[in-house]
């Protein structure tokens, strides 16, 4: 399932699993096995219009071959939240284009993600608001609880 921890700042997050910049853990931490799995290329397909080549070289419509650290940081955000399930993602680093990818992790495994936007969902979803416990079903649901929290928290 996928949590959501409403938080426009980084305040009692557990900080010790918390990956505040996706692209700096990124770079020191990604495994060349990550580029084998079909999920990451079409997130990268989908998400940068780009295709894995290897793990070592991604064909960039408009940048040519580009190493992986090149990547977006939405589309490297979304492969830590696949890859490292146990880790708390900044999905603040993640534009719109990204959350149907979260959702279908979501899915797929239990993942925490912070959110510090009302990020664009397509329903119907099943998302867990950490903040509240809430389990929400639709967008409204979702813009609730983002004011909930940000009224008795912020």
């Amino acid at each position: 399932m996928l949590n959501i921890i409403i938080n426009r700042g980084v305040k009692d997050i557990d900080t010790e699993n918390y990956v505040f910049s996706p692209d700096t853990y990124f770079k020191y931490n990604y495994e060349d096995e990550w580029f084998e799995d079909e999920l990451v290329k079409e997130m990268v397909q989908d998400v940068d219009g780009s295709t894995v080549l290897s793990a070592h070289a991604i064909q960039s419509p408009v940048l040519g071959i580009i190493a992986p650290e090149r990547l977006s940081g939405g589309v490297k955000a979304l492969m830590i939240m696949y890859k490292e399930p146990k880790l708390i993602v900044n999905a603040s680093a993640c534009g719109d284009n990204c959350a149907k990818w979260i959702l279908e992790i979501g899915k797929r495994q239990d993942i925490t993600v912070r959110l510090g936007y009302e990020m664009r969902f397509e329903e119907p979803f099943e998302i867990c608001i950490k903040n509240s416990g809430s389990v929400i079903h639709n967008y409204a649901e979702f813009l609730w609880e983002f004011q909930e929290v940000e009224i008795f928290e912020g």
